[in-house]
């Protein structure tokens, strides 16, 4: 058996599976090669938090035995990946990449977690993330952030930010990541990868640190939508625990991916990128080369008009930071100047909030949901750009940049509709592009269909970052 020993070997999940099931790749040097990689080149990174070696080389030896033996546990098995630092890890530090938590060690795995280790995966450690999946990013915490693969003076994306990272650089085959306003959709735009947020409720987020309750989805990120297929059928599920829980059937994510999109109807969100926050121009001709693409897979494209990207965003950000006040109120009181002065600043204002703006914001909420709804009755799915464009620079970080202009990502969370990220191109600069596309509720098979369909069609997956010392 060998192992994916350089950058332009490492393996999808996909291939790693079929390499494994065939005897051609061992899970133990696999496993090897990766730790390898990240002793060489995450100093410049900082991707990981914790890296958990010998864990990883007990999940890996144990999956070779009961592989060898006839015993496999499927796609996932033997497939190394890490978890974002929001997610409980039993007996492993789980730090939010927090002062705050800086000890804390669960007693429990969380429910993804757990899921995906009874599926057979490696666990190769805990990734950065903005603090609390807000905070970020930021140089004044015990943990520096993540930087991005393509480019290290420019930012990954948050929040899970170290989770984009170390899959665009070869560290990992997955993650897992949280999206509460675009968490997993910009470090899958800005460092090249694919993520996917799925349907609310969709995920059990049982034992992943909240940020805000009713717009909190958990999900994965990977190199391809294939492999956040074989990620989230491990993922999804009903948990009782979780009160936000969706009792739904959960299909064959794999078995719906296509590479024709033939009676496939997709709505262009075009006031969103257009006229509510224009994007840049590389980023509008790459738009518009993938619905070349798509057009010529066989899709049809019309127009879509929902409310404005203002009120969507508006919306999301009143609950989402009231309910994040809601949760760390207590703390801020008390220990203030532990957090990070990006999220204790971002975070404070919504002590201005009333409680009445808040339940109008919640009314207003099942208004957009439904006007959402009505606009797009007679599509399959939607789409838009990820982001304006690429990755910006840490120097041009603004902390109040995300209340200056609408977002296009806090839509969805609004609506709780699965949105799955993939790259388009690439910026003058060699940065990724990323694009949108949101299905109908519980719809995940068929944004994830569309988003595998367009990768198959385009080169952008044969390109990966060169990573050095």
């Amino acid at each position: 058996m060998t192992a994916a020993a350089s950058l332009s070997e490492i393996p999808t999940i996909a291939e790693a599976s079929r390499l494994i099931a065939k005897r051609a790749l061992s899970p133990v040097e696999l496993t090897k090669s990766l730790l390898d990689r990240i002793k060489a080149h995450d100093g410049r990174l900082n991707s990981f938090l914790l890296v958990t070696e010998e864990r990883a080389l007990a999940d890996a030896r144990a999956a070779e035995k009961e592989i060898a033996a006839g015993r496999s546990r499927g796609t996932l098995h033997g497939i190394p990946i890490a978890h974002k630092d929001i997610y409980s890890t039993k007996g492993i530090r789980t730090t939010a990449h927090s002062r705050l938590l800086a000890d804390h060690v669960p007693k429990e795995d969380a429910a993804t977690v757990r899921k995906l280790a009874e599926a057979g995966t490696v666990m190769l450690g805990k990734l950065a993330t903005h603090e609390f999946a807000m905070g970020g990013p930021s140089f004044d915490l015990p943990w520096p952030p993540a930087r991005n693969p393509w480019n290290t003076d420019h930012v990954t994306g948050g929040s899970s930010s170290g989770t984009g990272a170390a899959i665009a650089a070869g560290f990992i085959l997955g993650g897992t990541g949280s999206d509460t306003g675009g968490s997993i959709r910009h470090p899958a735009a800005f460092c090249g990868v694919t993520g996917i947020k799925p349907t609310y409720g969709l995920c059990s987020r049982v034992g992943i640190l909240p940020l805000a309750f009713s717009l909190d989805h958990a999900g994965p990120l990977a190199w391809t939508a294939e492999d956040c297929a074989i990620l989230l059928q491990a993922m999804a599920g009903y948990d009782e625990n979780d009160p936000a829980s969706a009792k739904v059937a959960i299909p064959d994510f794999r078995a719906g991916l296509r590479e024709d999109l033939r009676g496939v109807r997709i709505g262009l969100l075009r006031r969103f990128h257009e006229t509510d926050l224009p994007v840049e121009p590389e980023m509008q001709k790459a738009l518009d080369d993938a619905l070349d693409v798509l057009r010529r897979l066989g899709a049809e494209v019309s127009d879509v008009s929902p409310p404005s990207l203002d009120l969507y965003t508006a919306c999301s950000y009143l609950i989402g930071l009231s309910e994040t006040f809601a949760i760390h109120a207590e703390d801020l009181g008390k220990r203030y100047d532990d957090y990070s002065e990006m999220f204790r600043d971002r975070v404070a204002i919504a002590a201005l909030f009333s409680g009445p703006d808040y339940v109008n914001a919640q009314r207003l909420r099942r208004h957009l949901t439904e006007e959402m709804r009505r606009a797009s009755a007679e599509v399959d799915v939607l789409l838009t750009a990820s982001a304006p464009g690429g990755a910006p620079t840490f120097a041009s970080t603004d902390k109040w940049a995300m209340f200056k202009k609408p977002g296009l990502s806090p839509v969805f969370n609004v609506t709780g509709q699965p949105v799955v990220t993939v790259c388009c191109g690439f910026s003058g600069k060699g940065l990724p592009l990323g694009i949108q596309i949101a299905g109908q509720a519980f719809g995940d098979a068929t944004a994830l269909a569309v988003g595998h369909a367009y990768q198959k069609a385009t080169p952008w997956r044969d390109r990966r970052p060169h990573v050095r010392d």
